[in-house]
């Protein structure tokens, strides 16, 4: 009798353990198996490079250099959950699109969020416009300039013409939001797998 105690707890630990992976491996079947971003418009770089996009990261940074001199980095992850019931990408895109011009130090910062239209493609707007004197600024307490929703609406919308201009456009915001998905589900699947592996050796 007093060997049962320990051998019922080895055999309830079991049972746990082998719920567990049952339930881990219905749930990599059904993200394996699943097309959700499959018919969704996959968007282009256009004459943009990525320039970093590690696996375990979260994030993508790209960037296009002119034949004047100037460079576009754009930079892009996901936010926050949308809760939009109609939409097919559950999260929007935070971007933040840096210009710089020869011989000069200066820096033009724009903080956009990428959304999905309501029946097919994407559009971004700007949340927040800086200028920058320098790099060196960046994480300086200095004014960078008002609340871009203060601005007149000319300036706005010119604004986010000047950046559609330098490739800013929908092709782009939607390689994005599928990329970033895709690249997140890719994320989900791998971390379901090593904890089903990790399970399975326990």
């Amino acid at each position: 009798m007093p060997r049962a105690s320990p051998i019922l707890r080895k055999g309830q630990k079991a049972l746990q353990d082998l719920n567990l992976l049952k339930t881990l491996n219905s749930e990599i079947t059904h993200e394996l198996s699943s097309k959700r971003f499959q018919d969704n418009q996959s968007g282009t770089l256009g004459d943009f490079k990525v320039e970093y996009d590690a696996p375990q990261s979260q994030d993508v940074v790209l960037r296009r250099k002119f034949e004047s001199g100037e460079e576009v980095a754009v930079s892009a992850l996901l936010g926050p959950e949308t809760f939009v019931r109609e939409s097919r990408f559950p999260r929007e895109v935070l971007m933040k699109v840096c210009l710089t011009k020869p011989g000069l130090c200066s820096i033009l910062q724009f903080d956009c969020r990428v959304t999905e239209k309501h029946i097919e493609g994407s559009d971004f707007d700007i949340r927040n416009a800086y200028y920058l004197q320098s790099s060196t600024c960046l994480g300086r307490p200095l004014y960078r300039g008002p609340m871009f929703s203060s601005l007149d609406s000319q300036l706005q919308v010119a604004l986010k013409e000047y950046l559609v201009a330098r490739g800013i456009g929908e092709h782009l915001t939607n390689y994005l939001l599928l990329h970033l998905h895709k690249k997140e589900q890719d994320q989900y699947v791998n971390w379901l797998q090593k904890l089903e592996s990790m399970v399975a050796k326990s």
